[in-house]
């Protein structure tokens, strides 16, 4: 991908994406405004979820213990993955052992993070996605744009096309006469997914929470195809990122109270699944469970930016992003858009690594909105600040930018009078040399030096660059006040 400015600029001349943005992120504003004003003590539950995580996470690798001892006294079987390469290998080493061909996925944002369905095609494994928005971006052979809704940037008509086309080559085709009609587009996805739950014998999925206590993951979902990947396949594997244990079912009440609340603008999610282990007679034979690290340990060891692993993935900070709004999700390059894959990126990859990390933290107006709308009160303009110093930090040394040596430039001149002096002088010079030629302002008020070719006319593409004047000040307080 490229860095952000470049991805930024293409997405902005596409206007339908412009409107698809716009009109969805509008609509659940307002659907989050509306159930979010129904709890008086909305602030005090922000509070209570920051403070938790913010405990956890200080005891980590305490709660990852007990985690995994609940979950092997239930009779999970337990891996633990540094990298995404170590977690895909795990889940194909399943796969393998069980001679499964295809899997069926729910709730997989992590497994998205590590490639996890190009890993598995590598070994001959087709990985299905379930979630109506995951279908429509994998049918599409596109990209998520959104934490909540991936295919945000589509619009029923596009999606529509997407189904009459591809739907054939991977399944049931869609039916006849397909409309642009949300139930009809509903109805063709239940159809053609029904036939692959039914089939699968492994199934992949993420979690929204593990409570350490019990050994029990949760997950949370609108449309009930978590539930057919939890329960009908024979074998059941999750990768979890490891910063989505709680300690306690008394913790994990405050997040199910925040969470549909800033995700889909519910008072509570219509499923909400919790499994533990292997249960006789009931639900898969065979779990296991993948906690990845992934760079989590990296982002944990950063004062300011491991706040940051208080994430519930709700979107709430992508719905109120004047920047998001504009460019959609795939100018990120990740699977984690908008402002709080600002800020997880290059926690989790680190800085220096390749450009296109590096512009993230750039890509924010620092407007606040994010921190406002954060249920568990993720200062992520100051993540943002703090990642900005570290990407400058870890270019030091290297060939310096057009900014760089224009700052030091303006250092060394305005550090001592004499020069500032000449240099005053010198506009002066300027300003009766553009005059002579008639060209000394441009229409808008810029100036003629914003058409020649040299790194300040970038600047001034969207600034107004002043005339420089006729007289310095220094002058004219010598010429008046002697």
């Amino acid at each position: 991908m490229p860095a952000f400015p470049a991805a930024a600029r293409e997405a902005l001349a596409d206007t339908q994406l412009r409107r698809n943005l716009a009109h969805a992120t509008g609509t659940i504003r307002a659907k989050r405004a509306a159930v979010v004003g129904e709890v008086a003590e909305w602030e005090e539950l922000r509070l209570a979820g920051a403070a938790i995580k913010d405990n956890t996470l200080r005891r980590l690798d305490e709660h990852l213990l007990t985690l995994e001892a609940a979950l092997q006294a239930r009779g999970a079987t337990v891996h633990w993955a540094r990298d995404a390469r170590e977690a895909c290998d795990v889940v194909a080493s399943i796969a393998r052992d069980h001679g499964v061909d295809e899997v069926v996925k729910v709730k997989s944002m992590a497994t998205q993070e590590i490639g996890l369905n190009e890993a598995l095609a590598e070994h001959g494994v087709t990985a299905w996605e379930t979630d109506l928005a995951e279908l429509i971006v994998q049918l599409g052979d596109d990209l998520p744009s959104h934490i909540l809704v991936p295919a945000i940037h589509r619009n029923r008509a596009e999606i529509r096309e997407i189904f009459r086309r591809e739907m054939s080559a991977a399944g049931r085709p869609a039916p006849d006469g397909l409309t642009d009609d949300p139930a009809e587009l509903a109805g063709a996805a239940r159809l053609h997914l029904r036939e692959k739950f039914l089939r699968a014998k492994m199934a992949v999925s993420g979690a929204n929470f593990a409570v350490a206590e019990s050994g029990t993951l949760v997950v949370v979902e609108s449309e009930g195809n978590g539930r057919m990947c939890l329960t009908l396949p024979e074998v059941l594997v999750s990768v979890v990122g490891i910063e989505k244990v709680v300690p306690t079912w008394a913790d994990l009440d405050v997040f199910l109270q925040l969470l549909p609340r800033s995700s889909t603008g519910e008072r509570m999610n219509p499923y909400t699944s919790a499994w533990s282990g292997v249960t006789p007679g009931d639900g898969p034979r065979e779990t296991h469970v993948v906690l990845l690290d992934n760079g989590r340990t990296r982002a944990l060891a950063d004062e300011v930016g491991r706040q940051a692993l208080r994430c519930i993935r709700c979107s709430a900070c992508l719905n109120v992003c004047p920047v998001y709004e504009r460019t959609g999700g795939h100018a990120y390059g990740s699977v984690y858009p908008g402002p709080i894959g600002a800020i997880l990126n290059p926690l989790l990859k680190g800085v220096g690594v390749d450009e296109q990390t590096d512009s993230l933290p750039y890509a924010s107006s620092l407007c606040g909105a994010c921190f406002e709308a954060c249920p568990v009160r993720i200062d992520i303009p100051e993540v943002l600040v703090h990642l900005r110093s570290q990407v400058v930090d870890a270019h030091r040394g290297r060939p310096p930018k057009p900014e760089a040596v224009a700052m030091k430039a303006a250092s060394w001149l305005l550090s001592d009078a004499r020069r500032l002096g000449f240099a005053e002088r010198g506009l002066g010079v300027a300003n009766r040399a553009l005059t002579r030629f008639g060209r000394r302002v441009l229409p808008g008020g810029r100036c003629a030096l914003s058409r020649l070719p040299w790194p300040g006319s970038l600047w001034t593409n969207a600034r107004d660059l002043p005339a420089p004047p006729r007289e310095s000040f220094r002058s004219w307080w010598r010429r008046e006040k002697g």
